[in-house]
Formats: C-alpha cells, structure tokens, sequence
C-alpha cells in the first residue's frame, strides 16, 4: 500500500523531473518520459541529471540504456534510493532528502521585495546573483522564459539589485522549488522571500523541493518536513 508520503515523493520526482526536462529544452535539448522515468540520450547541461526515475524498482539496465554514459558527467537522480547502478560504472555523489511543506502562508515575512523574472535582462542579473562569480550563470538562458511553468523568483533589496532567489516548478499537485539562494545571509534570508513568492502565486499548492546538509536543516527551520530519500548517482 502506497503511503501519503510516498505520494509526495512520486509527485516531487516528477515535479523534478519536469523541471529537468524544461532546462534542457531552454538548452535545445529534447528528454524523452516514461513510465519510469524521464531520460535525455544527449548529455544535459551541467549540475542537471541525464535521468530522474518516476517510480520505485525503475529497471536499472534500462534506464542506463536510455543515457548517454560515453560522455564525461552522465548522472541519474535516483527518486527513490533504490538503485545500485555500480555494475554499470556509477557511484554516489550524495544523499538528499526529498522535502514537503503544507499549502498555506509563511510563518516568516519576507525581508525583501519580489517579483517573477520576464525578460531576458532580469533573467541575466538573477543568473549572475545565484552564480555569485563561480561561472555558471550562462546556465540559465533566454528560452527557459518561454516555459509556462517555469518561474524565476527574484528578490531585490532596497536599491532594486537581486540578492535572492528560486526557481518555481508548477505541475498538477505541487510546486517544485529549486536553485534557492541569497547572497546576503543564505537560505535563511531566501526562504521567507520564496515561500512568500509562492504563497501568492499558488496559495492552494503544497511545495516540494530536495535538500541535504545544512540546507536541509534551515528547509526544515522554515516548515519543511522530510519525506524520503533519493541518490545521485555519477558515472564514472
């Protein structure tokens, strides 16, 4: 018998898997979704996983068959822990904790103005400020706009600079929250700015997301409970 928080970790997973599949669009790249997982056969743009499974028990030989393991990188997020993709070149990169927060309002008022990225130059200025100068805000491109489920949560301080963040993933049952930042005090100072963001856009949505480490304890700080694990598995 399924449990309520299996449920919430099938409805992450495919959340997550959907906003896998809508960077790699914004990069040309077309993933392929099926029944147990979503797959792309060319190599997704970093930090993103070339599979994310959908249920528990995904067959292992065929999910590997539908990625490219020939290129350096290829990953796996494995929803459920449950794979042991070894025997076929992987070991984990870490351990996470799928995470879940009731619909409802923050219990922290936002500390920072907000709004939804809608051009190309708000895009930019959000990409540079979650990049924090590491070199990867070509990451975010102009075609992820084009993503009607897709929204680029900034916060702005007094002066109108984004300092914080998210991105937001909208699917039937939830949102999916990723990519949370602020450059000025951390998670801490983000989630109240992104819970708020999302509580206005979509006050009926439960939120999910995955955290792990010192991320994990802050999500929990601000009403997030733990629903499940999962692994991502690099090859190599």
């Amino acid at each position: 018998m399924t449990t309520p928080k299996q449920f919430l970790v099938q409805a992450a997973a495919r959340n997550n898997a959907e906003w896998c599949a809508a960077m790699s669009r914004s990069h040309g790249l077309a993933g392929e979704s099926g029944d147990e997982a979503w797959t792309s056969r060319v190599r997704t743009p970093p930090y993103y996983p070339d599979a994310v499974t959908l249920v528990s028990g995904a067959d292992p030989a065929a999910l590997v068959a539908r990625i490219d393991t020939t290129a350096p990188g290829a990953s796996v997020k494995d929803s459920f822990a449950d794979l042991d993709l070894t025997d076929a070149g992987f070991q984990v990169l870490f351990e996470a904790q799928w995470i879940h927060r009731p619909a409802g309002a923050p219990g922290i008022a936002p500390g920072l103005a907000w709004d939804v990225a809608g051009d190309p130059d708000t895009l930019r200025a959000w990409a540079l400020a979650w990049d924090d100068g590491a070199g990867n805000a070509d990451l975010f491109r102009p075609r992820l706009l084009a993503d009607a489920e897709t929204f680029v949560l900034a916060g702005r301080s007094a002066d109108g600079e984004v300092t914080a963040g998210a991105v937001a993933t909208r699917s039937d049952r939830v949102v999916g929250i990723s990519n949370v930042f602020s450059l000025d005090g951390g998670p801490d100072v983000a989630w109240p700015v992104v819970l708020g963001a999302v509580h206005w856009l979509f006050p009926t949505l439960p939120v999910v997301g995955y955290e792990h480490g010192d991320d994990l304890a802050v999500a929990v700080r601000h009403g997030f409970e733990p629903v499940g694990p999962l692994r991502i598995w690099l090859h190599g």
